[in-house]
């Protein structure tokens, strides 16, 4: 089972994204304080979970959690700063909107930018250590997961609802036949043909 917390704060908050990787749509983050004694056995990192487990999940942490927020990064946002700052601003923006403030953060993974005077740890694979960064690993996965539905509507030929914008064959074959849309990612290597791919850690700003 997971643990509840890494530090001593009760107002700790565990924070995560989903869909860096993708060529499509926005970069979604959440972030969730749990309460002293939160329990719970199925809980884990989204991506090993099933689509039924999330969904199960979601309404439980909802409404168990003292707080949580998802936000959403647009394609712009995320050509115009990079998807390593996206996703950190992401992450930054669902701590600016929790009531009560944390007093600590977790973040899954290993970059992070401080917001003001709040501490925080960077944990690798935290998704899988940690319930607070489990469940917003969770309430990201299930929100951008609905976000991709509602606009493989508009684009169904991309089949958005069931790759979620991810680089698969698929899509990228889509991409081809029909171009790009407004929910494309520009700065990503979109075709493989197209573009020499650069092996660079996207620079922190």
């Amino acid at each position: 089972m997971l643990s509840l917390r890494f530090s001593e704060h009760a107002f700790e908050a565990g924070t995560d994204e989903a869909g860096r990787g993708c060529l499509a749509g926005p970069v979604t983050a959440a972030a969730v304080i749990l309460p002293d004694g939160f329990e719970n056995e199925l809980l884990n990192d989204s991506k090993i979970l099933s689509e039924k487990s999330r969904d199960f999940l979601r309404p439980l942490i909802e409404q168990s959690a003292l707080c949580y927020s998802v936000t959403h990064l647009d394609p712009l946002v995320i050509d115009e700063i990079n998807i390593l700052n996206a996703s950190i601003k992401a992450m930054q923006q669902c701590i600016h909107k929790l009531s009560p403030t944390p007093l600590y953060i977790i973040v899954d993974g290993n970059r992070f930018k401080p917001i003001e005077n709040i501490p925080h740890s960077c944990i690798i694979k935290g998704d899988s250590k940690y319930m607070s960064i489990a469940a917003a690993s969770v309430l990201a996965k299930t929100y951008r997961d609905e976000y991709m539905n509602r606009i493989h509507e508009e684009f169904p030929m991309y089949n958005w609802k069931q790759n979620k914008g991810y680089p698969t064959k698929e899509h990228r074959d889509a991409i081809r036949k029909f171009g790009t849309t407004k929910y494309h990612r520009m700065t990503f290597r979109l075709l493989p043909e197209e573009q020499l791919e650069l092996d660079l850690e996207p620079e922190i700003f």
